[in-house]
């Protein structure tokens, strides 16, 4: 069998015709196009993700865990002795002050919008400075102990607290 090119034709299936819908009760898709009737799935624009039925969700049913404390802090946590590895490596200058900056670009500190605080795991051999927002005491008697010190930044005042002082030295002036 040749095939000829005033032949050619798609497989039977191959192309289907789009249904023309609400074109009257003869063509079987007119009225309600299909939709069935009456409510909010019969109309356009149906978005009604997690919705039961008027029953209560899964995702109110299921039972809360935890708390997301709004005023909480973000420390970077870094122990003392992976302080004392990265010093052995190279990768820390022991003889300059060693904040937040430095333990950043050596790749020791993750996050930590609020600073670095210090903790006690591990011993550390070098005598180094450290500038932190924070430090257990195991850490602080630890890095004095190999002759350093740490300088605790003082910490920032919250926002409310400020506006309270603004509030009282306000009033304090409007009784002068």
């Amino acid at each position: 069998m040749t095939i000829k090119l005033n032949d050619i034709r798609d497989n039977p299936g191959a192309r289907k015709e789009r249904i023309r819908v609400g074109r009257g009760i003869g063509s079987g898709k007119g009225k309600t196009a299909g939709r069935g009737q009456k409510g909010q799935k019969s109309r356009s624009g149906v978005a009604i993700k997690g919705f039961e039925g008027g029953q209560m969700p899964l995702h109110m049913r299921l039972p809360k865990r935890g708390f997301n404390n709004p005023f909480g802090k973000d420390y970077a946590e870094v122990n003392l002795g992976m302080v004392q590895k990265f010093i052995d490596a190279k990768k820390l200058d022991a003889k300059k002050d060693i904040d937040h900056a430095a333990l950043k670009a050596a790749g020791l500190a993750r996050g930590g919008k609020d600073g670095v605080r210090l903790l006690g795991k591990g011993e550390i051999k070098a005598k180094a400075k450290f500038v932190v927002a924070g430090a257990s005491k195991g850490a602080i008697e630890a890095v004095e102990k190999a002759g350093g010190s740490v300088e605790v930044l003082p910490k920032a005042q919250p926002e409310h607290e400020k506006k309270a002082a603004r509030t009282e030295a306000n009033k304090a002036k409007k009784a002068k």
